[in-house]
């Protein structure tokens, strides 16, 4: 009603407005100021986060990705092993001590990814990486390779153990030790160093060092074979030996051709590798 038209008003011309300088500063600078400081904020927690040092007593682990498993090393303890990671919980919170990995890649770029522990981050080939965690409370802790690595892909399964720090001290003990040499199963050690076996696999105590595939020496304090695919008992493991497809098709372990008298020799040998 206040505006409606009328007859006088045909020839004049409302108010030109061209707009406020202050409103566009206003709306242009505050959120300028906004995203500096939050570009300031992530940029300082981003740069402590990668130039963060190793404190002293903190445990490292080497993470090595393979197509299609994982080898796990522990330098200063000296033990290899794979696919099943054993670190312990952080006990005194008073004085942190977290688990630091160094990734390294053996062939294409992979991911570790354990999600209720850490974010992902890739292992990049000529490229070291590393990561963190500091677990409060034990358990068995599951991860997967999160970058598409190759045909099994899918089937590379991240197992962690956070143990008490007991329990990890009775690991620890127990994967020092250099595997079990039993008379008994001496055929079976025969066929694993005089076949293709000893170029891929590595056991402590004999003449096989192969870094191709896991380290073998305590094989079966391991729930699991082929990287998580299979649990580990006696069928699977014979199964996983006489043909690798049926367990993990495109894995680039090779069907070992063996007759069933020594296929059956060989299984015993490798049960006996607690």
């Amino acid at each position: 009603m206040k505006f409606r038209d009328r007859a006088s008003d045909s020839n004049r011309e409302p108010a030109q407005v061209y707009g406020s300088t202050q409103i566009e500063l206003a709306w242009t600078v505050i959120p300028i100021v906004i995203v500096v400081v939050l570009f300031l904020a992530s940029a300082r927690v981003i740069h402590a986060i990668q130039d963060s040092v190793k404190p002293a007593g903190a445990l490292q682990v080497t993470v090595i990705g393979h197509q299609f498993w994982w080898e796990y090393r522990y330098p200063s303890l000296g033990i290899v092993t794979a696919n099943e990671l054993h670190i312990p919980v952080n006990s005194d919170r008073a004085h942190p001590t977290p688990t630091f990995f160094q990734l390294l890649s053996a062939d294409t770029d992979h991911s570790f990814w354990l999600p209720q522990l850490a974010g992902k981050t890739d292992l990049i080939p000529n490229h070291p990486n590393q990561t963190w965690v500091q677990p409060d409370r034990t358990g068995l802790f599951l991860g997967q390779c999160a970058q598409y690595c190759g045909t099994q892909h899918a089937k590379m399964l991240l197992a962690v153990y956070v143990d008490t720090p007991e329990d990890f001290a009775a690991w620890v003990r127990a994967q020092q030790k250099t595997a079990v040499n039993d008379e008994k199963v001496a055929d079976g050690r025969r066929i694993f160093e005089t076949t293709a076996c000893i170029n891929c696999h590595a056991i402590a105590g004999t003449a096989a060092n192969g870094r191709f595939g896991p380290d073998l020496t305590h094989l079966m304090s391991r729930a699991t074979i082929a990287a998580g695919a299979a649990p580990n008992t006696h069928e699977k493991l014979r199964l996983w030996i006489q043909n690798p497809d049926a367990i993990k098709p495109g894995s680039l372990m090779p069907a070992m051709q063996l007759g069933d008298s020594d296929l059956d020799a060989l299984v015993k040998y490798l049960e006996t590798l607690q």
